[in-house]
């Protein structure tokens, strides 16, 4: 077995291997257009790609270290730990962080070099909904409250459709600002969205979708000529995600945000998923006092499994500096949340 370098040439081949959205080769390309340096490296076996990964670089501003991220990516076996540790002192890097996308109890730690993150980035945990049921299934597993919203959009005359214009992501863009200071939390700025468009979202003439590649989509709900929710998808594999939503603070009575959602399930059966992964949700008791307690509530109503993975780790390649790192990002994080006023 050998790690060789990922080119445009064994992007399928890679891309089969992998199971989430952010190790896609696609996701690459659109994080090297935000300048960060990507790695990608896949494990051959008898001229088989068996196993790979997309790790990202990014710069400690000031100084000449780095720090590695693998988001999302196969179990981390003693081959990976290995590569990951040659590329980590190859890039400077004083530490790589590792999210494994494995559910909870399913991968027993081999590595005595990995140590819980002191500051994890995605999600521990999510909605997955099995959406390979009929429509009349998913909806009796719907909480009453959530049938009930989108019966009240319905009868309204909400429009949800897919809108992949320029007109439309531009909407997009405005909500997502609106939204974020509505809810005082932190969001990627508008060159980074707009970059993530243009490199994955597909034309109206792009069809039938290629699932083995990460593609974007956006749906948008209208009411009285007006946007109220716009929303960005992720299609890759044989699963549907909800990565980017946005929303109005207008007409909040005729519930647009409970139809896009069921819309977007259907969406996801019309191409032939099998999961709708929500992208992140709460712990299994969560505090009500929780300004995500609200996302969490809603994506419930609609009856999908409440999934835990196993979190994130730590390769530390330069011990004596991580140390010190940490007490760093701790003092940055409570900086800012001071100068928000969070």
């Amino acid at each position: 077995m050998e790690f060789i370098e990922i080119t445009e040439k064994e992007r399928l081949d890679y891309n089969r291997v992998v199971s989430h959205p952010l190790q896609s080769y696609e996701w690459g390309e659109f994080r090297e257009k935000t300048g960060v340096t990507v790695v990608r490296r896949g494990l051959r076996k008898n001229g088989q790609i068996i196993d790979g990964f997309t790790l990202t670089i990014h710069k400690v501003p000031k100084t000449k270290l780095t720090i590695g991220y693998l988001p999302k990516g196969n179990e981390p076996t003693k081959e990976v730990i290995e590569e990951l540790q040659r590329i980590g002192e190859e890039q400077n890097c004083i530490f790589v962080q590792l999210e494994p996308n494995i559910r909870s109890g399913e991968w027993k730690m081999i590595s005595n070099k990995l140590t819980p993150s002191f500051h994890p980035l995605f999600t521990k945990f999510t909605f997955v909904l099995d959406i390979s049921k009929s429509e009349e299934e998913l909806q009796k597993s719907f909480h009453s409250k959530t049938r009930y919203n989108i019966r009240v959009a319905q009868k309204h005359g909400v429009i949800v459709k897919e809108q992949n214009s320029e007109k439309a992501f531009k909407e997009y863009l405005r909500l997502t600002e609106e939204t974020t200071g509505r809810q005082r939390f932190y969001a990627h700025t508008p060159t980074y969205h707009t970059k993530m468009w243009d490199t994955l979202h597909l034309t109206n003439h792009q069809s039938p979708i290629d699932k083995q590649q990460l593609s974007a989509h956006l749906l948008t709900a209208e009411y009285r000529k007006r946007t109220l929710a716009s929303w960005v998808l992720f299609v890759f594999r044989d699963t549907l995600y909800y990565p980017y939503g946005a929303s109005s603070s207008e007409y909040r009575n005729v519930m647009a945000s409970n139809l896009i959602m069921w819309e977007a399930i259907r969406f996801g059966k019309n191409i032939g998923l099998a999961k709708f992964d929500m992208w992140g949700a709460l712990g299994k008791e969560p505090d009500a006092k929780d300004p995500w307690y609200g996302f969490h509530k809603f994506k419930e109503g609609y009856g999908a499994t409440h999934t835990e993975f196993v979190g994130s780790y730590d390769l530390v390649i330069k011990p004596k500096l991580y140390q010190v790192y940490k007490v760093a990002d701790k003092a940055r994080w409570l900086y800012l949340r001071v100068k928000k006023g969070f």
